[in-house]
């Protein structure tokens, strides 16, 4: 299918390997063919838990697609996945190893449906070996993380996608609409500015704060049969095994993870980014209300944290969960001259017929397809995906800091402030490392 044939696996075994992770000259394959107009797209997953499976479910319902591998660390989840794939017709192997699987198969699309902790690491490895990448959100577990992603598609010439789709389409939550007719009314001035918005259960969004809390104090446990836990962990820190924490909890581990904040962060603050204007700067000042110290293993509680960018424009993130009720009663998105409420009910009342009559949206590309085929970037790629990637992780260093931040929105990196800066770029447990 990829021309020519002695591809990635002949260049992969010439490459040399460190801590893990394959290194290759910068570029070597950069230029691989992609699919014809007439080949399958060939796919393959890591991760096929929960919402791996979901992947699995799109890639055997896509005509375009062909499953060829699967990965997960638990052997009865990866042979059951691969069997679903060979029954519905596709050439599907399952691998403990997701890098033998990337070295051994021709594939063309690597979707990483990992724990965040393992996000970065995998979505370079498979850039470097000349994958497109599917990943999930958030799309790493910190900010430094993220600009080596975003280094790693540049370098070899790939496209990625993050899987949050609400600036692509699909009605936003509670605002009772897309967000593109939220943006036309921003973008065009009928709200004035600087803007104000509120993102909390008040607005429609649940920010799932005690759905994803960490367990103190939980005694070990035996590890399963069917599980390697030490992958299953990799560069994270060894803590001894508990269901709790190697379950669909790990989001409350900030080891793994940054609680309901991080889960729902890029589905909520993304399309607010966008509806903004923001996709190539971050907020500059960062102050949360929440209880301190934070537990340093296991994700807790907070209330709000307030972003602000250099122009005056506000982000309020509220749990409802802990603290005041700052945002009870106010609007999703407020300005000097209109107001968008849950439910698109607008001050005034005028702005919600206006739209209509304002410019579309700039087009962006909404399947992964068309980019895979064209080498044109997906509308949520690398660079968009990383700023929304960024508010994730301002607002969990602030709560967890209990001070303001100061942040540099070109450097990337927290002003005159080295402890932030170590939540920013985090060591990994050896042999693992970042290239």
């Amino acid at each position: 299918m990829n021309a020519p044939q002695t591809t990635r696996r002949d260049f992969l075994k010439a490459g040399a390997a460190f801590a893990g992770v394959s290194i290759l000259p910068q570029g070597i394959l950069a230029a691989q063919g992609r699919p014809g107009a007439n080949d399958k797209i060939n796919h393959a997953i890591i991760g096929v838990g929960g919402m791996g499976s979901g992947h699995v479910g799109m890639v055997l319902g896509d005509p375009q697609a062909k499953l060829v591998a699967v990965c997960d660390v638990r052997r009865s989840r990866r042979e059951e996945q691969a069997a679903r794939a060979v029954q519905a017709g596709h050439p599907c192997k399952p691998y403990l190893d997701f890098m033998e699987m990337i070295d051994n198969e021709d594939i063309d699309v690597v979707h990483v449906v990992t724990p965040p902790h393992w996000h970065a690491l995998q979505n370079i490895y498979a850039l470097n070996a000349g994958c497109d990448v599917w990943g999930e959100k958030p799309m790493t577990r910190t900010i430094a993380e993220g600009e080596r992603v975003a280094e790693a598609v540049h370098r070899n010439g790939r496209v990625f996608r993050l899987n949050t789709w609400f600036r692509l389409y699909g009605e936003f939550y509670g605002l009772g609409t897309t967000v593109d007719p939220v943006a036309r009314l921003v973008r065009n001035g009928l709200l004035g500015w600087p803007l104000t918005v509120r993102v909390s259960a008040h607005t429609g969004f649940d920010w799932k704060t005690k759905m994803w809390m960490g367990a103190i104090g939980l005694p070990p446990e035996p590890v399963p049969e069917d599980l390697d836990y030490d992958r299953w962990l990799g560069p994270a820190p060894w803590k001894p095994y508990t269901e709790h924490r190697a379950s669909g909890h790990f989001r409350g581990y900030w080891d793994y993870d940054g609680g309901g904040l991080a889960d729902m962060g890029q589905h909520y603050l993304d399309p607010v980014q966008y509806i903004l204007n923001k996709d190539d700067t971050s907020p500059v000042e960062i102050e949360a209300n929440a209880p301190w110290p934070q537990h340093p293993d296991a994700v807790g509680l907070w209330g709000q944290v307030h972003m602000t960018y250099a122009d005056g424009c506000k982000i309020i993130l509220e749990s409802c969960d802990w603290g005041g009720e700052e945002t009870k009663g106010k609007p999703y998105i407020e300005g000097p001259e209109g107001k968008i409420y849950q439910g698109f009910r607008t001050e005034p009342a005028s702005l919600a017929t206006a739209v209509k009559f304002l410019p579309e949206m700039e087009p962006m590309i909404r399947d992964f397809n068309v980019s895979v085929r064209t080498r044109r970037k997906f509308g949520l790629n690398e660079m968009n995906g990383n700023r929304s990637n960024l508010l994730v992780h301002l607002a969990n260093c602030a709560i967890r800091l209990g001070r303001k931040l100061h942040f540099d929105p070109v450097a990337l990196r927290f002003i005159n402030d080295p402890e932030a800066n170590r939540l920013a770029e985090q060591p990994m447990r050896a042999p693992w490392c970042l290239l």
